[in-house]
């Protein structure tokens, strides 16, 4: 007789059931966890091992096959932890899942995960841009179809939970992993974040999306990273929650990372408010919490809230986690910590009833093989993401290029395939040597301008090396040293290649400098995971590099990639054109190419601000009055503020309008505004709508992001955008907790940028302070009628 929990036709309550009642606790267990394994198709696997485990803190443990037999929950990045062959890989990642299904006493499968933040990260696959860029397009179709096409590389492979996308809100830039985010507006990233996830796990969601890191990882002290945070429960809910919140409800994602840092003396890991209460309770999320790699192992090694692992592996999961990525470092001590009775045995099923739940409706049990032949690895969806994310900050009329003129080309990142790429790219991500080699499909700037102009046209020059040798574990911009000795920064202040710089840009009509980042984790870069900045100045010395090619005379357009904004010192008034590109992925240097010749419009727009300098920090532009100080601080603001772009026209704007100028507290207000191409050329507007609540019981931002709509028209034509704001939009969280609308008076402000307001209108909500339902409405709709 076939076992309950082996029929297909059964529901899945009753084959986890069954299952779970026939595994041993040691069974159990391994479905808690993950190992990370460097696979091989004979099943001659090994455990990864480098200097990550002295991070984590890992000691010896028993054969590999002996404890494989037990089962495992999940298997770490099998394509995406070594440089391998997509075939290969899979034929060796089949081999493993067959000893899962036919060596092991209940034949349960592995879940394969890897990470897919800008792609699938694996070799051959397709690099997209960062999620700066997702951002920048203010696109969030766009994204979703980029989300889309890295779903299918990722289930072409086999990988059926991808660790993307990143809800952090940025609030400091300086902050290394701002390149992972969506932006410093937290609807906007609950908007974009709801875009990615719906494209990547799909109408079934049949590979699971991975919200983090769960919660205001990126408003740690100083920017730096694992820093802890200092947040009351109203703003956390507000800005760094609200994105999760809108994931979750909205896109039904299947799993959440908890975070590395302590709030409030509350580590991620370990916070069962967050993890359980507000998660599972209060929001109704079904899917299955991760750690963050090492993350568990932290509450012992770093926070000193536990003992050992098998009190850090208790606190954990009696918090709400559901599987230790990325081995068994602490869950390997579940049999101790329930002889200890730190965990109950009801909550180690109540786990593992989770866990067993996903890989049955993710069809696991009757499809665990993978079709090497099914391998899809590529896509041309990146060109349109990159080019209509380059966001045009400075432009005296030089920009479209016209014609052919003699060109050079410098800079650092002008021929640099890695330049383009951000931290979680495959290239970038294992830097252990030269990753040239696997950049073969990355387009340099340089090389599509010469394809563009002709190599007649355009001359070359590095001008400077931003890190000279690239290489793991390399420190830039150390911190407190806390005793030990400072390590040296590997960013290159060698001045040398500026004077061939100089004699090329004499020679030639203008000058495109490229300038920016080198991503690479763990200061192996000058930003990403781990490579925090203690300065908004360029890297090295490619500020003397600029101030060379200006004080030559010739026009310079300035084109930046990289992970944060950086300030030119003074520069930006004396350049001929200023371009942020961010990461754009291996079509970057197209798009680039694309904007500079006119062949495309740059339709981005800043979803970061960029601040005056690093004193300004943190900086965001939904800040609160008293936030630039009284008086006034000199250093505070922006340059270039949220929101803000240039493009190839010029748009006239009418007046806002609203149906109602008095709506019901649970209704909605109609806004409409008109806009007309008043330029020689087509182009687009993103008009945005932010509210500002006059008076409330609590201290609110100025202005908050709550609608936008992109609106492309013919010169001469116009076009009546109408928007639909619920009320419900305007709320915020209370002192116990709960998200609340009160009456009263609320701006709306409509505009081209947070800075640039073309009208204000009031509207008044009417009636008692209403306290939000768990399906309220987070959403705005816009109507594009055009004349």
């Amino acid at each position: 007789m076939t076992a309950i929990y082996k029929d297909a036709g059964r529901p899945v309550h009753e084959r986890v059931a069954d299952l779970l009642a026939r595994m041993t606790p040691e069974e159990k267990f391994a479905q808690m966890h993950a190992y990370w394994l460097i696979l091989d198709e004979q099943g001659n696997h090994r455990e990864r091992s480098d200097l990550s485990d002295e991070f984590a803190g890992v000691s010896e443990q028993a054969a590999l096959n002996e404890r494989l037999k037990l089962g495992v929950g999940q298997i770490t990045r099998p394509l995406g932890t070594h440089i391998v062959e997509a075939k290969k890989g899979v034929r060796a990642a089949n081999r493993l899942q067959r000893t899962m299904m036919e060596e092991t006493r209940l034949g349960i499968p592995a879940l394969f995960h890897e990470e897919c933040l800008v792609g699938l990260l694996c070799k051959d696959a397709t690099l997209f841009p960062s999620s700066l860029n997702y951002g920048s397009t203010w696109d969030p179709e766009l994204v979703k179809r980029a989300a889309q096409q890295i779903g299918k590389e990722a289930r072409s492979v086999g990988c059926q939970q991808g660790l993307a996308p990143v809800l952090d809100v940025s609030r400091d830039v300086r902050w290394g992993r701002t390149e992972e985010t969506f932006g410093e507006d937290p609807w906007l990233v609950g908007v974009m974040a709801t875009a990615y996830v719906n494209g990547l796990q799909g109408d079934k969601r049949d590979l699971l999306a991975t919200l983090k890191h769960y919660v205001g990882h990126s408003f740690s002290e100083g920017a730096r990273n694992h820093a802890p945070v200092h947040l009351g429960f109203s703003e956390l809910n507000d800005t760094f929650l609200l994105p999760f919140e809108m994931a979750v409800k909205l896109a039904n994602a299947g799993s959440v990372m908890p975070a590395y840092h302590d709030i409030d003396n509350q580590p991620g890991h370990s916070d069962r408010f967050l993890l359980t209460t507000v998660l599972r309770e209060q929001w109704g999320f079904d899917g299955i919490v991760v750690a963050d790699y090492g993350g568990v192992s932290l509450l012992h090694q770093h926070h000193g809230i536990a003992h050992d692992a098998a009190e850090s592996a208790a606190l954990a999961f009696n918090a709400g986690l559901d599987v230790e990525l990325p081995k068994d470092d602490c869950a390997r001590h579940l049999a101790d910590a329930v002889a200890r009775g730190l965990i109950p045995m009801s909550q180690i099923d109540a786990i593992v009833t989770r866990v067993l739940r996903e890989k049955f409706r993710l069809g696991l049990f009757e499809q665990p093989y993978v079709d090497e032949n099914g391998i899809d690895l590529q896509s041309d969806e990146t060109r349109e993401v990159a080019s209509r994310s380059i966001t045009l900050l400075e432009n005296n009329g030089i920009l479209p290029l016209s014609g052919k003129p003699r060109l050079a080309v410098v800079g650092p990142t002008a021929d640099d395939p890695l330049a383009l790429l951000s931290g979680y790219s495959f290239p970038v991500h294992l830097i252990i040597s030269d990753m040239l080699e696997q950049t073969d499909q990355v387009t340099t700037p340089l090389q599509a301008l010469t394809h563009y102009l002709g190599e007649s046209h355009v001359q070359y020059a590095k001008g400077c090396q931003i890190i000279e040798k690239r290489m793991a574990g390399a420190p830039v911009f150390p911190g407190d040293s806390s005793g030990k000795p400072m390590q040296q920064s590997p960013v290159s202040d060698d001045i040398r290649l500026i004077p061939h710089a100089v004699r090329v840009a004499n020679d030639s009509d203008l000058v495109v400098a490229c300038v920016g980042d080198l991503a690479g984790l763990f200061q192996s870069g000058t930003v990403g995971e781990g490579s925090d900045t203690d300065s908004l100045n360029l890297p090295g010395v490619q500020q003397q590099l600029l101030e060379a090619l200006v004080a030559t005379g010739k026009p310079v357009v300035v084109v930046m990639t990289g992970g944060r904004p950086y300030n030119l010192q003074g520069l930006e008034d004396r350049v001929a054109a200023l371009m942020m590109a961010w990461a754009p992925g291996q079509e970057g240097g197209w798009a680039i190419a694309d904007v500079l010749t006119g062949r495309a419009e740059p339709q981005g727009r800043l979803v970061v601000s960029v601040p005056k300098s690093a004193g300004a920090m943190p900086f965001y532009y939904n800040h609160k009055l008293k936030s630039g100080g009284t008086p006034f601080a000199f250093h505070f603001g922006a340059r270039y503020p949220f929101g803000f772009g240039l493009g190839w026209t010029t748009f006239n704007w009418g007046k806002a309008r609203v149906a109602q100028n008095t709506v019901s507290i649970d209704g909605e207000v109609t806004l409409s505004i008109e806009v007309k191409n008043s330029g020689e050329r087509s182009g687009s507007e993103v008009v945005q709508v932010y509210v500002r609540d006059k008076v409330a019981s609590q201290v609110r931002p100025l202005q908050e992001l709550k609608a936008f709509q992109r609106v492309t028209l013919s010169p001469g034509e116009s076009a009546t955008l109408t928007f639909t704001l619920p009320v419900d939009l305007f709320n915020f969280t209370r002192r116990d907790g709960k998200r609340i609308v009160e009456p009263g008076e609320f701006e709306l402000q409509v505009g081209a940028s947070s800075a640039d307001i073309r009208d204000v209108v009031t509207v008044e909500a009417t009636g008692e302070t209403r306290v939000l339902p768990g399906d309220w409405r987070m959403l705005s709709q816009c109507v594009v009628h055009k004349a």
